[in-house]
């Protein structure tokens, strides 16, 4: 199998022969990380009429079917096959509740920036901040929310891309490399210097100030 573990390759085999349990414990143990993919690119708008839950029960049904066909000729790992599924899910979301029209996804075309809905800079922005403050920091935590937020705004979509599958989706640097369509070390080039842009706009001075 194309860059699974061991353990999931096994697991892959012998959902092939028809275990369902076999099959329900591989969707169970990336149920998670699906949650922070849908979290960090499901419009605000939605968020309170769409359990992220439901998006990924649409996904698990999806992937029982079509397992078979990723057995035969698996193109990518496993998670990120599940992954491809799920984003296409909340594509058809935005495009069923907000009218939102997006280029086509299909299987080779899903890695390009741009084939999901971009990751939301609140959400990022949230992510960012330390969300273990005392409560008398709220104000000073929501000031420093709203700068990463209009940072990460102002940021090129492929460098917030990055800093998304990093750090909010919690992806490998080799899972953001099969997701770019790029080496390993580029990809680890490419989250170097979208962090170090970052750090550029949060304090153009360079000063050594507090951000």
């Amino acid at each position: 199998m194309t860059c699974n573990s061991s353990e999931t390759n096994k697991l892959l085999e012998q959902a092939a022969q028809g275990d369902p349990q076999v099959l329900e414990e591989l969707l169970v143990r990336h149920r998670e990380r699906l949650r922070r993919m849908i979290a960090a690119r499901l419009d605000p708008r939605l968020k309170k009429r769409i359990d992220p839950s439901d998006v990924i029960q649409e996904a698990y049904l999806e992937a029982s079917t079509r397992l078979p066909s990723y057995l035969r000729s698996p193109t990518m790992p496993f998670f990120l096959w599940l992954r491809f599924l799920t984003g296409q899910k909340v594509v058809t979301l935005h495009r069923r509740h907000l009218g939102v029209r997006m280029r086509g996804v299909d299987q080779e075309a899903s890695f390009r920036p741009g084939a999901f809905p971009e990751a939301s800079s609140a959400a990022l922005a949230a992510h960012f901040v330390d969300h273990g403050a005392r409560p008398s920091e709220a104000a000073i935590r929501a000031e420093t929310r709203e700068r990463l937020r209009i940072a990460l705004d102002g940021m090129a979509p492929i460098d917030r891309e990055v800093l998304a599958l990093r750090h909010f989706e919690q992806l490998s640097r080799a899972e953001i490399a099969t997701v770019l369509g790029v080496s390993e070390a580029a990809a680890g080039k490419r989250y170097l210097r979208a962090l170090e842009k970052l750090k550029q706009i949060m304090n153009p001075a360079g000063d050594g100030s507090e951000s």
